[in-house]
Formats: C-alpha cells, sequence, structure tokens
C-alpha cells in the first residue's frame, strides 16, 4: 500500500507519496464550495510515477540522446531508465524511493541520495503551504565529479475543453518523431502555440520546449471555478507543454531549467557544471483564485 503524508492550511490540501518519488499525489484548493483539483490528481491503483500529481526532475529533465554526452573531454554513458523510451529520460529521482527528513501540519521536507551513470547526488525537497500557495523548493547537491546539473519540475493539470493556458515565451523548439529538438522557433513564426494573451490548447499532439519563458503561467479552470497560477524561480526559463490529444484528460506545464538534450548541444544551453558539493536550488510556486461567476 502506497503510503502518503499529508500537509494542510485553510486554503490547500495536499498529499505526498515518499516512496514514489516524492512525487505530489493529489494537490486540492479548498474553496467556498468544497475541494476542487489543482492537479490532475492519484485516487488509487497503481502507484507509477506518471499517475501522480507532479512530479521531481532530478538530476536533468527531458531526454538525453547518443547513449549520453560529453563533458570536458570524456564521454559519460546513460542508458535509458523507461520502458519504451530508447533514451533516458527525467532523471532517476521521479523513480525512487525518498526518506521523510520531517514532516509538519503545512510543510514537508524529503531527500533522496542518487546514482545515475556519472551523476552522484543528494536531492533535498521542500514542500511549504501558505496564502501564497504551494511552494516547492528542490536542492540537488553535487557529490561526484564535476558535470552539468538541470532539473525541474513536472506537473500534471486537469484538462477539460474550457481550460484555458496563458504565459510568455519568445522561441519554441521543434521535435522529431522520438521527440528530440529540431528547429528553434520564433513564437510569431508558429501563432497557434502563443499563448501569450491565453489560449485553449490545441486539439493535436503537442510535446514542445518554449524558451525565453519568463517564468509565469496560469491555467484558466472554468469547469473547477478556479485560476491556477505558476511562478518559478530562478534558473527555470523553458517550459514544456505536453498533452496528446484533447480527450485525454490532461496536459502537463513543465517548468525546467534546460531544453530536450541540452547535454549534446553546443554550450549546454540551462545547464548548470557543479563542482563536487556545489548545489543547484530550483523552485516553482502554484497558487489558486476563484473565478468571478
Amino acid at each position: 500500500m502506497t503510503r502518503l503524508i499529508e500537509i494542510v492550511d485553510e486554503r490547500h490540501r495536499v498529499a505526498i507519496a515518499p516512496e514514489v518519488g516524492a512525487a505530489i499525489a493529489r494537490a486540492d484548493a479548498m474553496t467556498r464550495d468544497g475541494p476542487v483539483p489543482m492537479l490532475r490528481g492519484w485516487h488509487g491503483g497503481e502507484p507509477a510515477p506518471f499517475a501522480m500529481g507532479s512530479n521531481l526532475l532530478v538530476p536533468f529533465s527531458n531526454r538525453i540522446s547518443g547513449g549520453g554526452f560529453s563533458f570536458e573531454g570524456r564521454f559519460h554513458p546513460l542508458a535509458p531508465n523507461l520502458d519504451g523510451e530508447p533514451y533516458p529520460i527525467h532523471g532517476d529521482g521521479f523513480q525512487a524511493a525518498w526518506t521523510v527528513m520531517d514532516a509538519g501540519p503545512s510543510a514537508a521536507t524529503l531527500s533522496h541520495d542518487g546514482t545515475m551513470g556519472d551523476f552522484v547526488y543528494r536531492a533535498n525537497v521542500r514542500y511549504a503551504l501558505s496564502d501564497a500557495g504551494l511552494q516547492t523548493t528542490l536542492d540537488i547537491e553535487n557529490r561526484g565529479a564535476p558535470l552539468p546539473f538541470g532539473g525541474g519540475f513536472h506537473p500534471w493539470f486537469v484538462r477539460s475543453p474550457d481550460t484555458r493556458l496563458a504565459f510568455r515565451a519568445k522561441r519554441v523548439w521543434t521535435e522529431t518523431e522520438d521527440h528530440l529538438p529540431v528547429d528553434h522557433v520564433a513564437i510569431s513564426e508558429l501563432p497557434h502555440w502563443d499563448f501569450s494573451n491565453g489560449a485553449l490548447l490545441p486539439r493535436g499532439w503537442i510535446n514542445n520546449a518554449f524558451t525565453g519563458w519568463d517564468g509565469r503561467a496560469r491555467i484558466i479552470q472554468p469547469d473547477a471555478g478556479i485560476s491556477i497560477g505558476i511562478e518559478a524561480g530562478e534558473g527555470l526559463d523553458v517550459a514544456v507543454v505536453f498533452s496528446p490529444a484533447p480527450d485525454c484528460g490532461f496536459f502537463c506545464f513543465e517548468p525546467v531549467s534546460h531544453g530536450v538534450d541540452a547535454h549534446n548541444q553546443p554550450g549546454l544551453p540551462g545547464l548548470v557544471t557543479l563542482a563536487t558539493g556545489q548545489t543547484l536550488r530550483l523552485s516553482m510556486r502554484l497558487g489558486w483564485t476563484p473565478l468571478e461567476r
């Protein structure tokens, strides 16, 4: 049976699954009409990582091609870590059991010692509630040789026919059939992916990294009667938007530090080289407000 720990306050009720990557299993807004989901939640069944409400991505985000990457004259191999995926994806933190370090009424801290290929690290995550929302702070300490680190957050939101997404970005990556980046295109060239004034999600497949994101986004959920705000901390200026179809019931808006396969791109865009003992901090806040009726 999957163990959950809960943190609550007057405006939120959040359940965390330590053994499933320290993921947020559920996050509800406590409205006048009762609880409504801020995230697509897990309510039982198989406790798979991507059945949760939000995953932690550490020590990198998304895919790395070519069996690994070269850094400072050495090749660092990485094997695929998910069935059906030809490339390693999203690090290994989301697949691991984390240790609960402390848990109070409205905050909890969990820790994980990870090894994936040549990545050796300790990650600590703190979930804390306040009137401003649910703050998630992820600290990644390099405990191995210097390497380029990254990461981020992978929330899963409810998708209804009326769900609208609003955020500003400068460019977007197109992708290959196996979900690697191809062209880095200005948003003005792809107006159907311009969400700057708020828009419905596309009817077709979307799985693209938007760059030059200003770190803020809003999701309007008329069916639930709430608007969900996302605010990313420093270093998270890429947003991956994923939804396979209009009737799937979910979409992902992922604040991350780097684009897909950044380890194999010139200049390692968005990645941070950590020396032994150095720490990278990433953060995200989710808040909600009621919609006027």
